[in-house]
């Protein structure tokens, strides 16, 4: 029983802190953040202003480049203007007249590399030139120099940084002025502190009217840009959609038109010959063939939320029927077969079967009447292709066909996509080889 009273629950020794406390624990950790830590001290110079200000577009020349350094400028005079009303505070001599100038001007140069570093000297410089004063009427704890100074570092370290840390700088700057006037000067001398809290309020006040006004200007901006960049994919998309209904209008209609033609054509020749029957037969199936793969392509240009339809793509067990299309076609083509015939990836299958099919193509185009070889290599670590055929034989009824000469960048782009390679050049006996080479990792590395 007296191990039970002794015990006592989690968390009873601490007590539950008070919003208040809370709050003021944030507050004095925002204060070290923004004011005290390291990273509030490093070494950030004034950049130059742009070029594409209302004043300085119409500037030329050498006057242009000076341009870029007003922001250095204006807080330059500022500077010299702090120094020259510090001069006239000291009563001890050309000396004391010459430190009360330089303790105003420092803190003000300074904004230009350290901005919180300019704040703390000017805090520092404000004590050390009223104890150099002998006299300061009404001006306590800020002389006129200390006062200009301060008022004009204030100003532009709030341009320089974030509203938080304007902020605090002229809380510090409260807290300044209430002690020095009330505590170390007492009621000897008339405190200019309000006059300095009102002053470094309206401008701290003006600076942070202006940083909004630019942030809503470059939330503009972007908007703007993304909406031009909306409204010109939108404008593309309506583009393509009124290319593709054209493009399925005009050649739709025209293969189909080949389509019925090859069908029909056998029937309006008494006894046609087999080979025209073939040949027709052949014409109608590719004609079907180019139109269903022209309407599924189409439909993916169409609409962005098409979806192609479930029919198996070619592989390279279609080869033969392939060879068989292109042979009817009139090209004389072998086909040869080396190492263990496997299954392979299906993207792998699909690149080496249109590869495939397009370098036949490109020897019935530019090639017509040659013949042609196909090599199918089953290696280890990929698949071999080789497609070559041989010179042209002399002119005949059939004229090459040159074309836009995009058939070797898509091949290129399939086995690029791949990480194969692939050469693709003239023979030495006057034809054309393309060689390639996709790999295909084995079943361990897969794993891996």
């Amino acid at each position: 029983m007296t191990e039970t009273t002794q015990q006592m629950p989690p968390g009873a020794a601490t007590k539950p802190r008070s919003p208040e406390f809370r709050l003021a624990v944030d507050a004095l950790r925002g204060l070290r953040q923004e004011l005290f830590h390291h990273d509030a001290f490093a070494y950030r110079p004034l950049p130059h202003s742009t070029a594409d200000g209302p004043l300085t577009r119409r500037l030329k020349g050498r006057a242009r480049e000076y341009a870029a350094w007003t922001p250095h400028a204006l807080i330059l005079a500022a500077g010299l203007l702090a120094m020259l009303i510090a001069s006239q505070d000291g009563i001890r001599g050309a000396g004391s007249n010459t430190v009360l100038g330089l303790l105003a001007l420092a803190p003000v140069l300074l904004t230009m590399v350290r901005p919180v570093g300019a704040f703390w000297l000017s805090m520092a410089a404000t004590p050390i030139a009223s104890a150099l004063a002998t006299e300061w009427d009404d001006s306590w704890p800020w002389l006129g120099g200390s006062f200009a100074c301060h008022l004009f570092v204030l100003t532009i370290v709030a341009i320089r940084t974030r509203p938080r840390t304007a902020a605090w700088m002229w809380a510090l700057t409260a807290g300044y002025g209430f002690v020095a006037g009330n505590v170390v000067g007492g009621h000897a001398f008339p405190s200019d502190t309000p006059q300095m809290l009102f002053a470094s309020a309206l401008a701290l006040l003006g600076v942070a009217v202006w940083q909004i006004r630019r942030e809503a200007r470059q939330e503009v901006t972007a908007q703007q840009t993304v909406t031009a960049h909306e409204r010109s994919r939108r404008t593309l998309l309506e583009e393509r959609t009124t290319i593709a209904r054209e493009l399925h209008d005009v050649v739709a209609h025209h293969m189909s038109v080949v389509a019925i033609q090859a069908e029909a054509a056998p029937y309006r020749v008494e006894n046609p010959p087999p080979e025209l029957e073939r040949a027709f037969v052949t014409i109608r199936e590719n004609a079907v063939a180019a139109l269903t793969e022209l309407r599924r392509v189409l439909g993916v240009v169409r609409a962005e939320d098409y979806e192609a339809p479930d029919a198996p793509q070619p592989t390279l067990a279609d080869m033969e029927a392939l060879l068989a299309n292109v042979r009817d076609a009139g090209l004389s083509v072998d086909k040869a077969v080396t190492g263990a015939v496997r299954e392979l990836p299906q993207g792998v299958e699909l690149s080496a079967y249109r590869i495939v099919q397009e370098a036949l193509s490109n020897t019935l185009r530019h090639a017509p009447g040659a013949s042609a070889r196909v090599e199918i290599g089953y290696v280890l670590g990929g698949l071999g292709l080789r497609i070559v055929n041989g010179p042209m034989p002399e002119p005949g009824l059939v004229k090459p066909s040159p074309g836009a000469g995009h058939g070797i960048t898509g091949m290129r782009e399939r086995v690029s996509m791949l990480s194969g390679e692939m050469t693709a050049a003239p023979a030495d006996d006057g034809g054309y080889e393309v060689t390639v080479f996709l790999p295909v990792p084995s079943a361990s590395e897969g794993d891996a």
